[in-house]
């Protein structure tokens, strides 16, 4: 199993886990409501606006989708299913990058999207992601869509 399917199985589990069935993933719910054995909750008041200003409409939602994946990975929860190893910060940034996309735009969530639904503009307003990162997990999906 490659690194991004077992991240994929890992995301479906905690979407889930919470419980999620519809687009958009609740994040910041996630982040400051977790299930027993996962990370501590985040008072995301506390965030700097630094941290969520990157640019473009939906920006902050992946910066909190960033920090989830963060929290995760550095959790027991995520230990027991690998993932402090795979996704430590000084390793692979783009693996958790990705790992950000799979939980913010689930594979099963995209794929209940008609075909003409799945274009990066579409997507980006399904599931309130900016459009480079719709358009970066349609890549990722390519495959098995």
């Amino acid at each position: 199993m490659t690194e991004l399917s077992r991240l994929e199985a890992v995301a479906s589990e905690l979407i889930k886990t919470f419980e999620i069935s519809d687009p958009p993933v609740p994040i910041e719910i996630m982040l400051q409501r977790p299930k027993p054995d996962m990370w501590d909750e985040v008072d995301i008041t506390e965030l700097s606006v630094g941290f969520l200003k990157t640019g473009g409409h939906f920006s902050p939602r992946m910066s909190l989708a960033r920090l989830l994946a963060r929290h995760i990975a550095q959790s027991d929860w995520g230990d027991k299913r690998g993932l402090t190893e795979m996704l430590k910060q000084d390793k692979n940034e783009e693996l958790l990058r990705a790992f950000a996309r799979m939980l913010i735009m689930p594979v099963e969530m995209v794929r209940a999207l008609s075909i003409g639904a799945r274009t990066p503009i579409t997507m980006s307003m399904h599931f309130e992601v900016p459009e480079d990162d719709a358009r970066l997990r349609l890549e990722e999906l390519s495959t098995t869509l």
